[in-house]
């Protein structure tokens, strides 16, 4: 019977794949691949990219030539059906699910596919489209099967293989950095827990490490693109944005008298007043102070701040593209140095408007209707994970749980602080919050939680 039965769990699991594939193949056929206006900054290699998505291309472009962009679609499809049937197939095993329970589950984690392509301003297909998160969405669901893996049955091999998808993860979009610290905090918890002290050294050890492996990957891949050992560019223009949309013209006061950054500040920001771009021009309420801020960042980083950076270091003379790049973020990062303490409390504010966007994107779309509704669902979350782990012996959901609540929290906070939070930056925390959620509901069912006392 044991037999019989993994070879029909071995069935379902390889029937859900080839139907996962034919949706992700099927949409190909149909929608084709989708070109858009960051594709060509990872198709040329451009310094402001990580190198992951750029060097799939470039794979993809080596084996087959012309036609390589459909290819590299068609994996996007191929890992992204895999990542959703390993994390399906691993639940199901998991918390004993039923045949419905499998797909619902499958069907959740292909929400966001489908919220991109219909709800978000974008409307792209993420899986059919030049973009890095198209690699990062199965990079992500890797990553969380074996996250989840190590959390519920330890081992060395699901420790390492969840480190090395957030290394993978940090490579292809800076702001999944915030996996390699999910890792170390969820090891370090699971460590104290088991009165494992010794694996607190090794993992800090192991974060340091890999941060100081991005790092050096970066700066290798760099000079082998562009013949400068650096870093990427441009996240500290990106930052600079939102100082100086917080900013007042008296923090013209911060800078030396005379000195190039007053002189870029006073640029930057009479240019901003003029096409009222600063806090001061937003609405009165919070929706429209934080639909403001969104709608204008862009305009403000590229025809004010990069256009001003850009003119000035092009304009010394024998100056190329890399070198004006790397001079225009470190000018962003000395004046975001002596900014920011100037004007930290409307910072603070509009990085709070930003924030709560990014957790209402995490599980819902934006609307003044949905806003309150999206954060009694996180309090009922929450509030539901914590009675289960104090009140009942049952808790594995909340695990679950507590892990999607982390990585919606990192993924939100850091990414607010360099550039809004769009839909699809925030995707990833769509399925396991919501699988999450049903199996706790389901986990409460089962001890009669709703209608009696303890079981």
């Amino acid at each position: 019977m044991e037999i019989v039965g993994l070879n029909r769990d071995k069935k379902r699991a390889l029937c859900l794949f080839a139907g996962l594939l034919a949706f992700f193949l099927g949409l190909l056929a149909v929608g084709g691949v989708g070109v858009y206006n960051d594709s060509e900054q990872y198709i040329t290699m451009h310094i402001h990219r990580e190198p992951l998505y750029p060097l799939y291309l470039a794979v993809f472009r080596v084996i087959f030539g012309q036609n390589y962009l459909v290819a590299a679609m068609a994996g996007q499809g191929i890992l992204t059906a895999l990542g959703i049937a390993m994390l399906t197939e691993w639940l199901t095993r998991r918390f004993h699910l039923r045949l419905w329970e499998e797909l619902l589950v499958a069907a959740l984690q292909l929400a966001p596919h489908l919220i991109t392509r219909y709800v978000s301003a974008l409307h792209i297909f993420l899986e059919n489209s030049v973009m890095s998160e198209a690699l990062c969405i199965p990079l992500f669901a890797f990553y969380l099967y074996f996250l989840l893996r190590m959390l519920f049955e330890g081992g060395g091999r699901n420790t390492v293989f969840a480190l090395i998808f957030s290394y993978l993860l940090s490579m292809t979009r800076g702001q999944m950095m915030t996996t390699i610290l999910l890792w170390a905090i969820l090891l370090g918890i699971r460590a104290l827990l088991h009165k494992k002290y010794r694996v607190l050294f090794i993992c800090a050890s192991a974060v340091i490490f890999v941060f100081l492996l991005r790092d050096l990957t970066v700066h290798v891949y760099n000079y082998g693109v562009t013949g400068y050992f650096m870093g990427n560019t441009y996240g500290k223009v990106n930052t600079l944005t939102n100082v100086m949309y917080a900013c007042d013209e008296e923090d013209r006061e911060v800078f030396a008298e005379g000195d190039l950054e007053q002189a870029f500040f006073d640029r930057f920001y009479g240019e901003a007043q003029e096409r009222g771009l600063n806090y001061k021009f937003a609405g009165d309420s919070f929706d429209e102070r934080a639909a403001y801020l969104e709608e204008n960042h862009d305009i403000l980083k590229f025809q004010i701040l990069e256009a001003g950076l850009s003119a000035y270091y092009f304009g010394l003379g024998e100056v190329d593209y890399y070198e004006q790049s790397s001079m225009s973020d470190e000018m962003a990062g000395k004046m975001i140095g002596k900014l920011l303490p100037a004007c930290l409390g409307q910072w603070l504010y509009d990085y709070i408007l930003l924030c709560r966007n990014g957790f209402v994107r995490s599980i819902a779309v934006v609307h003044p209707l949905i806003n309150p509704i999206a954060f009694l669902i996180y309090l009922s979350a929450a509030g539901l994970a914590l009675f289960q782990v104090f009140g009942r012996k049952k808790y594995a959901a909340a695990i679950v749980m507590g892990t999607a609540l982390l990585f919606i929290a990192a993924n939100v906070c850091a990414t607010s602080i360099t550039i809004m939070c769009l839909s699809r930056y925030m995707i990833y925390g769509f399925a396991p919050f919501y699988i999450a959620l049903y199996l706790l509901v389901r986990e409460a069912c089962e001890n009669k939680l709703f209608w009696r006392g303890k079981k």
